[in-house]
């Protein structure tokens, strides 16, 4: 059974990748920390995956929880399965990138095993930047001693094709959402952010990265946990 936990959001937590101080404060978030820890209490790696739709805070709240609990942890982002610009283009889905068919869903589900496994060598994950929008591999070791790997994306509860191998490959999910107002708005501002004009980033927020989210959205119910972010 799915449960429910509000969480204080008194700040502007975009979903780029990047931690906001504004945003969720380490004081608002005991209860989510107290649950990572529990995951990791015998010292076994885990896997927690934090899902939600675009723009909802789910990278902001994994980069809190990551840092919080310091070697413990290390962040792994499903972003870094994107399908190269080049390879959208003679896929011609371009257009749609950021929709579940434009990563490569086996690639991680084949990380995600590897990181399961915790072998004696460290493990190394892809990282998306979006100031080139294009994933550079191997940028995120991932050491065997660390118990905790939290990944986050839009389509870790997703139930088809390669992507519904991932739920069993989670030890716990949570489902982050918040107000659409509040979430497209955001959007908006991070299309900006990253060099389009107004108008363009409202039609790609209100367009593609809404259908998107309006899938993601019919993934809820496979979480543990939704934590709903609560205007401060």
């Amino acid at each position: 059974m799915t449960e429910h936990l509000a969480v204080d959001d008194s700040g502007s937590v975009d979903d780029s990748g990047s931690v906001d101080d504004r945003g969720v404060d380490d004081s608002d978030v005991d209860e989510l920390l107290a649950r990572a820890r529990e995951l990791i209490r015998d010292g076994r790696r885990r896997i927690l995956g934090i899902t939600g739709a675009p723009a909802a805070g789910k990278s902001t709240l994994a980069a809190r929880i990551v840092a919080a609990l310091g070697p413990a942890a290390v962040l792994v982002p499903m972003d870094g399965y994107h399908l190269a610009e080049a390879e959208l283009h003679r896929l011609g889905r371009h257009h749609r990138k950021g929709a579940i068919d434009t990563f490569d869903a086996a690639g991680f589900v084949c990380l995600l095993r590897r990181l399961r496994e915790a072998g004696p060598a460290t493990v190394y994950a892809p990282e998306f930047r979006r100031d080139i929008e294009e994933s550079i591999a191997g940028a995120i070791p991932v050491p065997p001693d660390v118990p905790l790997v939290v990944t986050e994306g839009n389509y870790l509860l997703a139930d088809q094709g390669e992507w519904a191998a991932i739920r069993d490959l989670l030890d716990e999910a949570w489902y982050v959402e918040v107000d659409d107002e509040t979430r497209l708005s955001r959007l908006v501002a991070r299309h900006v952010a990253y060099g389009r004009d107004p108008a363009e980033a409202a039609e790609r927020a209100y367009g593609n990265d809404q259908r998107n989210a309006e899938f993601i959205a019919t993934t809820r119910s496979r979480s543990d946990l939704v934590v709903t972010l609560t205007a401060g």
